[in-house]
């Protein structure tokens, strides 16, 4: 099947070419057309549709127990965030970066310690492709 953004998209204004382009969103980066006259743009449906998926799951809040494992706490990650992050291919390594951020907030990042800001780095590795 052929992706839709494979394809010459006109504006529906000004009927000229429009160029592809990446939007970065609260971490996700969407594809996108513009067109270079009026600045309209079209944003790739199945990236809309995960977004609007994302923003859902951002608005449920799970209750999840803390379990005293050896040495250290547990905190089970609901399935549902999960499968999202598969969906999405994200790296699901073994390590994942924790941070205190204040009290009473804890934030866990999925991204490998080595790539560093991982939204700036996969907006980057779009905008190459």
């Amino acid at each position: 099947m052929t992706d839709i953004f494979s394809n010459k998209i006109l504006c529906g204004k000004c009927d000229v070419k429009m160029q592809p382009i990446n939007i970065a969103k609260n971490g996700f980066v969407l594809r996108a057309v513009e067109c270079p006259q009026c600045h309209a743009r079209i944003v790739h449906p199945k990236d809309e549709q995960e977004y609007k998926n994302f923003i859902e799951l951002k608005k449920k809040r799970f209750n999840v127990k803390m379990r005293y494992v050896g040495n250290s706490y547990a905190v089970s990650i609901p399935k549902e965030i999960v499968n999202f992050l598969h969906e999405q291919e994200k790296m699901l390594d073994d390590m994942v970066r924790l941070s205190f951020e204040e009290f009473g907030r804890i934030s866990l990042n999925f991204c490998p310690e080595k790539q560093g800001k991982c939204d700036e780095d996969k907006l980057k590795r779009e905008r190459l492709h």
